[in-house]
């Protein structure tokens, strides 16, 4: 029997596809969780291992016929052990959510307090907050930023776990656009006897590279997504040490998962191998100097930026003196082909579904091979359609040097005769 192709049997989703690898070329991509995964990375998404049930972990599968990708697991592990200096690494987490939910499983129960940061400070929805299962299954506590710096308040973070004895305490941020000082969480977990666990789903690159301080070895407990900064594919991963390694393991399967994406853990094995190389290193620092140069050219223009600036690769910006939320930014920009989204700033007086905030990222654009030029165009034109929302002529101007500006950096050339 012939096989048929995608566009033979589902012209829907084809198109679809199609439209979003033509959505992706044309258009930034400036949502700061959002990247540009490798050919090479989306290649091993696409293949046979997602035909295979694996349940357990290599060498002690509850399935035959798992010796093949066992060697890929065996190899996601072994290289994100070496990329993180990790003594024990679980690669099954299917989301970075789910890598947080087995850290809590692992060694809470159900009602205990945990403390994590405010998310409308910069925080996670896992981490507490009362819409996600973080905060219905367990009590939860919150740190934010100083009013005046916009930076984490280490000693209103060890007034609240003095006071309330959290069994927990998390650091790590969605929106936050520092360098996170894992030293002094660890040191605030130990005087009271909580456990820390750091989240570094947004800077993992960053740590692999040596651009910021690691929690690897602070923190009993570090989780990551492997997309994001680490280019990898959409997943998680826990890294902990050998003392909780027996139960992470137990918590991800048979705790909160079953069998676990083959195909997807090759990608990461691919990703993290991607990771080990000198280009890796000098991209994540591409990455760096691209947010400070727009961040500056941002302040320039008259912008006002949560805590002054950045030193990671992302930018929050706060619209309240531009006189237009983080809503009406989000849908103008994206008339223009600027794609970020709306984000709550630190005391932000208006609902999540609006804000006052945009949040802004550089890892696809330096993905694509921009700089600190294309940056310096990148503000201005941000200036442009923000000072002239309501002006047809600036978003159709600004859009024509957007497509001309992605020409110009062309990415996924190879999926062009594809299909």
């Amino acid at each position: 029997m012939k096989e048929k192709t995608l566009r033979e049997i589902d012209t829907e989703v084809f198109s679809a596809i199609r439209n979003e690898i033509k959505r992706e070329k044309e258009n930034l991509l400036m949502i700061a969780s959002e990247n540009y995964a490798s050919r090479a990375v989306i290649e091993a998404h696409a293949n046979v291992m997602t035909n295979k049930y694996a349940e357990g972990y290599p060498g002690a599968r509850y399935y035959g016929g798992c010796e093949y990708v066992d060697v890929v697991e065996n190899l996601a592990i072994e290289r994100a052990k070496k990329i993180f200096n990790a003594d024990h690494v679980n690669v099954q987490p299917h989301s970075g959510s789910q890598a947080n939910m087995a850290v809590y499983f692992s060694v809470l129960k159900p009602g205990d307090l945990i403390m994590g940061m405010d998310l409308a400070h910069g925080g996670h929805l896992s981490h507490g907050s009362r819409v996600s299962f973080s905060g219905t299954l367990f009590k939860s506590v919150f740190y934010g930023v100083s009013p005046e710096t916009e930076r984490i308040d280490f000693d209103q973070i060890r007034r609240i776990a003095k006071e309330y004895k959290p069994k927990m305490i998390i650091a790590g941020a969605s929106a936050y656009p520092r360098q996170i000082d894992f030293s002094l969480f660890k040191e605030i977990a130990q005087e009271i006897g909580a456990f820390f666990m750091a989240d570094i789903a947004h800077i993992a690159g960053l740590i692999v590279a040596g651009l910021h301080p690691s929690p690897v070895g602070l923190a009993e407990f570090v989780t990551s997504t492997t997309h994001k900064t680490l280019r990898g594919p959409r997943g998680g991963i826990i890294i902990t040490e050998k003392e909780y390694a027996q139960k992470v393991d137990k918590a991800i399967f048979p705790g909160i998962q079953g069998g676990p994406l083959m195909h997807i853990i090759a990608a990461k094995a691919v990703a993290f191998k991607e990771a080990m190389s000198p280009d890796f290193k000098k991209y994540q620092k591409q990455v760096i100097i691209n947010a400070k140069v727009l961040a500056e050219e941002l302040l320039r223009l008259g912008f006002r930026l949560v805590s002054g600036g950045t030193d990671n690769h992302l930018i929050l910006m706060d619209l309240t003196n531009k006189g237009i939320t983080g809503k009406q930014a989000e849908e103008v920009l994206s008339k223009a082909g600027i794609v970020v989204n709306k984000n709550s700033i630190p005391f932000d007086k208006r609902g999540p579904k609006i804000t006052s905030g945009i949040r802004i990222g550089t890892p696809a654009l330096t993905t694509r091979g921009l700089k600190e030029d294309e940056m310096k165009l990148i503000a201005e034109l941000i200036s442009k359609v923000l000072s002239e929302p309501d002006s047809d002529q600036v978003i159709k101007s600004v859009k024509a040097k957007i497509k001309e500006l992605c020409r110009s950096f062309p990415i996924y050339t190879f999926l062009e005769k594809e299909g």
